[in-house]
């Protein structure tokens, strides 16, 4: 009790602390929902707050759906637009519902990815660009008025705001549009240019708009993305012609089908300057065991032909008829010549061995 007196203001201090972060986060807990990119409740630089206030204060009815099942519950007929943002949580199964559901109402997808567009039935996948100013319309439906965004994906259809890579605002076929800069719906973008004008004109050309947020709650497990899916269509022929490219290639470029020809060499080598260049080469490297090799083959080659045995003969007899030729016990022998003796631990072993090879060799031809 005595501590708890003395230290009763922090401990006031720490709790009121504590119930303050609690109710923050209490507060904010609802607005949780709406932090996402587009969000028509995002007051944030990237959300869409604003221009769903502005299409509510003109007459449109704005109806929020952030689920497929919300989105199938909501009324669509022909005095409906439906746009789809975040289409990156969409799969096939929710785009099959979205394109069944639809109906007459015209549909709004912003920026596509390509599976979605290959799903849409649209031929051409996005490409990324970035204008360097405003892009004018140059179609009747937005004549006069021009976007500006820095980064944007262009289609390789029919539309509006054509750049060099295509246009910002595809309309591929009667009741579909694909636009390409989200940046147009943007709270901090939507006072550049015509950015305004343009969204509204998009959004708010008929009495109700249907915003749809998918969930990724809604995916099926079928709906996982594959990377032959995130592929364009020509890859996989093009790696076909490319292949078979190379092996007409290497048929068209090889001299001949059969063994490698041997030539003499342009100069004569002694066999002693090749034997010293090896044996620095094995000593540069610190070899050992590969020159002790050498020095083992050669001796067993020369004591074959002593011994007027075949050259392959095999190491167990050589080593017996050396052994019988000289007197010498086998095992000290196989020492010497065997194929799986040890190799020497320092270069004093390695000099050792050639003297006692040289040894060997004299006795067998002295016998």
């Amino acid at each position: 009790m005595r501590w708890l007196g003395r230290h009763r203001v922090a401990l006031l201090v720490v709790l009121a602390a504590v119930v303050a972060v609690a109710g923050a986060a209490w507060a904010g807990r609802g607005n949780q929902t709406y932090a996402g990119a587009l969000d028509p409740r995002n007051p944030d630089g990237d959300g869409a707050q604003a221009l769903a206030r502005v299409l509510d204060q003109q007459g449109v009815e704005v109806d929020i759906v952030r689920s497929a099942d919300a989105f199938d519950r909501a009324t669509v007929d022909g005095s409906t637009t439906v746009v789809v943002t975040s289409t990156g949580r969409l799969g096939r199964s929710t785009t099959d519902r979205l394109l069944r559901h639809r109906g007459a109402a015209d549909l709004v997808i912003v920026e596509p990815g390509p599976q979605l567009v290959r799903e849409l039935g649209v031929g051409a996948l996005p490409a990324t660009t970035t204008p360097t100013g405003p892009v004018a319309a140059g179609c009747p439906a937005y004549d006069g008025l021009s976007v500006r965004v820095s980064r944007a994906q262009a289609y390789r259809t029919h539309g509006c705001f054509r750049g060099k890579d295509g246009v910002i605002l595809a309309r591929p076929r009667s009741g579909l549009t694909l636009l390409g800069a989200s940046a147009v719906l943007t709270n901090d973008q939507i006072i550049e240019g015509d950015n305004a004008a343009v969204a509204l004109r998009l959004l708010g050309a008929r009495q109700r708009l249907v915003w749809y947020i998918p969930s990724l709650a809604d995916l099926a497990g079928a709906d996982s993305v594959s990377v032959r899916s995130l592929l364009p269509d020509w890859l996989v022929p093009a790696l076909w012609l490319l292949l078979l490219t190379g092996i007409a290639l290497i048929a068209w470029r090889a001299r001949r089908l059969g063994p490698l020809a041997s030539e003499p060499l342009p100069v004569s080598v002694k066999a002693v300057e090749t034997t010293r260049n090896l044996g620095r080469l094995y000593r540069r490297a610190g070899d050992r065991g590969h020159a002790a090799g050498a020095l083992r083959s050669a001796a067993r080659a020369r004591l074959a032909e002593r011994l007027r045995l075949p050259r392959r003969v095999h190491p167990g007899r050589l080593v017996e008829d050396v052994a019988a030729h000289t007197g010498r016990p086998a095992p000290e022998v196989d020492a010497l010549i065997g194929p799986t003796s040890h190799p020497p631990r320092d270069d004093r072993e390695l000099v050792s061995l050639a003297s006692r090879l040289t040894e060997l060799d004299r006795e067998v031809s002295q016998r």
